[in-house]
C-alpha cells in the first residue's frame, strides 16, 4: 500500500534552467546593501526585461516589472532586494575600523570574515580581525559584541585609512559567494532575500514562455530596504496601489541545532513552500494558495505569526486602506549569516505555487470574508 503512495505522488519537475541558475548565480553575489542596491537590481531588471510589458523605478530604487499595465486590477507579486550589511563607524588613530549595523548583521559570525569596503574609489579589502586563541589562555572568553569586533584594511593610520577612500559611512559587505551544495540546496549569502526577486522574476519567464495572458496587471516588485523596517515596500504600496499582493520570502527551517519548535513552529527545507497564518494575511486569499497547492500537488508546509509577519506582507496589507495580502515563505537554513541555505525544490515549488496562484485569480475578485 504504501509502494502504491509512493508510485503516485507526483515527481518533481524542475523549473529553474541553466540560463536561470547562471543569472541567480551572478544575482546572488553582487552586492546589494540596504540603501544601495541598485547594481543588484540593474541585473534583475536586465533579467526580467524580455518578460514584462515595461518597468519603472522609485526613487528610492524599488524596481517594478509590469505585465498588462493598463489594467485596473493590479495584483502584486513581491520580494525584497536589500541585503544586510555595515557601516563604517569610527577609525582609531591606529587604521582599525570600527561598524554599526546596517539591517540586521549578526556580530557573532563576524570574526575572521573577509568583506569589502565600498568607497567612490572602488572596493577595498578588509578582514574582521579577532585576538589569536593563544592570547585569551586563562581568561573568560570574551564573545563577539557589536563594542568590540572591528576590521583590519593592513593600515597603520587613520590618515593612511583615508586615502584609500574610507570614512564614516562607507558601507560594508561580506566576501563570500554562491554555491550548490551536494547538488541538493543553494547556498551563500543574501539569499534573505535576493532569492526572491530570483524566484517572482521566473514567475514572470514561465507566464512569457506558457504564452499565458493575465485578466489583470501583475506588478513584479523588487522592494529595497526591508531589512530595516519594510521601507521600501511602504513607498511602492503607495505607488501602484494594488488590488491583491503575494509577497514571497525566506523563514526558517527548524531542523537544525540550537532552535526551539515549540517558539518557531517544525518547518523543514525540501518539504516545499510555506504559507503563514498571520493578522495580515487576508484568509480567503490564504486559502486561495492553499487550494492551488492542493490541486497542483505542490507540497507546502504551514506557519503562525503572532502580531506579524515580519515581511513586507505587513506594509503591503495595510497600506491603501487594507489590501489583501498574503504570504509564501522559502525555508532556509542559517539566515543572516554567510552560508544561508535553501532547498532547490523548494525554490521550484515556490515559483510554481505563485504562478499557479496567478492562473487562478479572477479580473476584480472580491476576497472579503462577507458583504
Amino acid at each position: 500500500m504504501a509502494k502504491k503512495k509512493d508510485d503516485e505522488k507526483k515527481k518533481h519537475v524542475a523549473v529553474v534552467t541553466k540560463k536561470s541558475l547562471q543569472f541567480l548565480e551572478e544575482y546572488i553575489n553582487n552586492p546589494a546593501p540596504t540603501g544601495y542596491e541598485w547594481e543588484g537590481q540593474k541585473l534583475w531588471l536586465n533579467y526580467l526585461k524580455p518578460y514584462i510589458d515595461e518597468h519603472f523605478i522609485d526613487n528610492y530604487g524599488t524596481a517594478v516589472g509590469v505585465i498588462n499595465p493598463k489594467a485596473d486590477f493590479k495584483v502584486v507579486i513581491e520580494a525584497h532586494a536589500d541585503e544586510i550589511s555595515w557601516y563604517v563607524n569610527y577609525i582609531t588613530n591606529d587604521g582599525l575600523i570600527y561598524v554599526i549595523r546596517n539591517g540586521g548583521s549578526d556580530h557573532q559570525i563576524a570574526p575572521s570574515k573577509r568583506v569589502n569596503i565600498h568607497t567612490e574609489k572602488g572596493l577595498v579589502k578588509a578582514v574582521f580581525g579577532w585576538p589569536a586563541i593563544h592570547t585569551r589562555h586563562g581568561e573568560k572568553e570574551q564573545a563577539p559584541e557589536l563594542k568590540n569586533i572591528f576590521l583590519d584594511c593592513g593600515c597603520t593610520s587613520k590618515e593612511e585609512v583615508e586615502q584609500l577612500g574610507i570614512h564614516v559611512g562607507c558601507v560594508i559587505t561580506y566576501e563570500d559567494e554562491f554555491m550548490v551544495l551536494n547538488d541538493r540546496y543553494y547556498v551563500g549569502r543574501a539569499l534573505d532575500n535576493r532569492v526572491g526577486g530570483f524566484m517572482i522574476a521566473e514567475v514572470a519567464r514561465l507566464l512569457k514562455e506558457n504564452k499565458k495572458k493575465l485578466p489583470f496587471g501583475l506588478y513584479i516588485v523588487n522592494s529595497v530596504q526591508e531589512e530595516i523596517g519594510l521601507r521600501g515596500a511602504e513607498m511602492i504600496a503607495q505607488r501602484i496601489k494594488p488590488n491583491v499582493a503575494i509577497i514571497t520570502d525566506v523563514t526558517h527551517d527548524t531542523t537544525t541545532p540550537m532552535i526551539n519548535k515549540n517558539i518557531q513552529g517544525d518547518l523543514s527545507a525540501g518539504k516545499g513552500p510555506v504559507v503563514s497564518y498571520a493578522p495580515a494575511v487576508q484568509t480567503n486569499l490564504n486559502k486561495l494558495l492553499i487550494q492551488t497547492a492542493e490541486k497542483n500537488q505542490i507540497p507546502f508546509q504551514r506557519q503562525a505569526s503572532s502580531r506579524s509577519t515580519g515581511t513586507d506582507t505587513d506594509a503591503f496589507a495595510y497600506s491603501n486602506g487594507g489590501v489583501p495580502s498574503a504570504l509564501i515563505s522559502l525555508p532556509l537554513r542559517y539566515m543572516h549569516t554567510t552560508v544561508e541555505m535553501v532547498h532547490k525544490e523548494d525554490v521550484d515549488n515556490v515559483i510554481s505555487l505563485i504562478y499557479e496562484s496567478l492562473l487562478n485569480i479572477s479580473n476584480g475578485q472580491d476576497f472579503r470574508t462577507f458583504k
